[in-house]
């Protein structure tokens, strides 16, 4: 595991991670994306093996029974999420850094399996009434899973702690350059 580096971004659905992963990958060459696994359908343009490894419940447990995930767990009423072991060893087997947008259970998770190895950001919402107004701007769920999300996200705030550093996402281009600066800094370490 010497030189093999990680970097985790997590947050309360909404706060803003996915923005500022795929920043981050359009910023730096030697980082590549994990892909998570999930058994929750795909939605609008996710495509299988680019945005999730789309599996059913069944396969998603059997690979649990198999030990093929680094990290796992049931969230949203039923739904699993997981990194494979596999997509780690592929992003590290072509020398690359590998970059995760998680939720901050797996976040944590994988700062407290890795803690050397991984630089753990958490992107913070500026208060719960706009990760809300987010949540509701996006249209890709239904009010009563924006309910759920916002139930979650309240919870999920006290992990902030666990976590390297915090960005409080209330000026995306702040945000952006807060992380690159991060990022910069774990890679020249």
């Amino acid at each position: 595991m010497k030189n093999k580096k990680l970097i985790v971004f997590s947050a309360p659905s909404g706060a803003g991670k996915t923005t500022l992963v795929k920043y981050i990958i359009e910023s730096f060459s030697e980082i590549r994306f994990s892909i998570s696994a999930t058994s929750r359908k795909a939605r609008g343009q996710e495509k299988d093996g680019k945005d999730y490894y789309f599996l059913s419940s069944e396969e998603f447990k059997t690979r649990i029974k198999n030990d093929e995930f680094i990290e796992y767990e049931e969230v949203y009423g039923g739904n699993y999420y997981g990194t494979l072991k596999s997509e780690v060893d592929r992003i590290w087997k072509d020398k690359k850094i590998a970059i995760f947008d998680l939720d901050v259970v797996g976040g944590a998770n994988l700062k407290g399996m890795f803690p050397d190895e991984t630089l753990s950001i958490f992107v913070m919402p500026p208060s719960i009434e706009i990760l809300r107004g987010r949540l509701i701007e996006r249209g890709d769920v239904s009010k009563e899973e924006i309910d759920v999300r916002i139930k979650k996200a309240e919870s999920e705030l006290d992990y902030a702690s666990k976590f390297d550093n915090i960005i409080i996402n209330n000026d995306l281009d702040e945000s952006k350059k807060i992380a690159l600066k991060l990022i910069k800094e774990f890679i020249d370490e």
